[in-house]
């Protein structure tokens, strides 16, 4: 509980320290005889960079009681004492590469992925610095569709091959 209540708080100042000020003017033919001005947040993505860094840079801690309240400090002795800043966690994630069956998790072995993407669904991600196995697949799809006078559409069927790719 502690831990998440200092993460929701890291979570606000880091929404709170990226409020910038707009204004605008208001007048007659531009004059800034009244002007108006709000705080705003940047673009979403500023944010969740900050925050996807912040988490990439996450304490291991642990509780240690002082008084009645529970104090959050760092799991290895060699770490930097927690800030206000940091986000932090208890327990590591499991790893999802490898099978697991008390976890429900499967792997990633044998799992599609894009070889041409740097996001999520990555070859390089997903399979987990395994490589990934490229093979081409026959596929018959719906080609040259043409609009029939009235009410109905012809297609031919074409074959095509496709080039896929799976998790070693």
């Amino acid at each position: 509980r502690a831990v998440n209540r200092h993460n929701g708080a890291v979570g606000r100042a880091v929404l709170s320290d990226s409020l910038d000020t707009r204004c605008k003017c208001h007048g007659v033919s531009g004059s800034c005889s009244v002007k108006t001005c709000w705080k705003g947040l940047p673009d979403l993505g500023e944010i969740a960079s900050d925050l996807k860094s912040r988490y990439l840079a996450a304490l291991k801690v642990t509780h240690r009681l002082v008084g009645p309240r529970k104090q959050l400090i760092p799991k290895e002795g060699d770490a930097r004492p927690v800030t206000e800043m940091d986000l932090v966690y208890l327990i590591s994630s499991p790893d999802y590469c490898t099978p697991n069956p008390q976890l429900g998790s499967l792997g990633t072995q044998d799992r599609p992925c894009n070889r041409s993407s740097v996001g999520s669904d990555s070859c390089d991600l997903l399979c987990c610095g395994r490589g990934y196995n490229t093979y081409t697949e026959e596929v018959q799809e719906r080609c040259h569709c043409r609009y029939r006078w009235c009410c109905s559409v012809v297609c031919r069927r074409c074959r095509r091959s496709l080039e896929r790719h799976v998790c070693k």
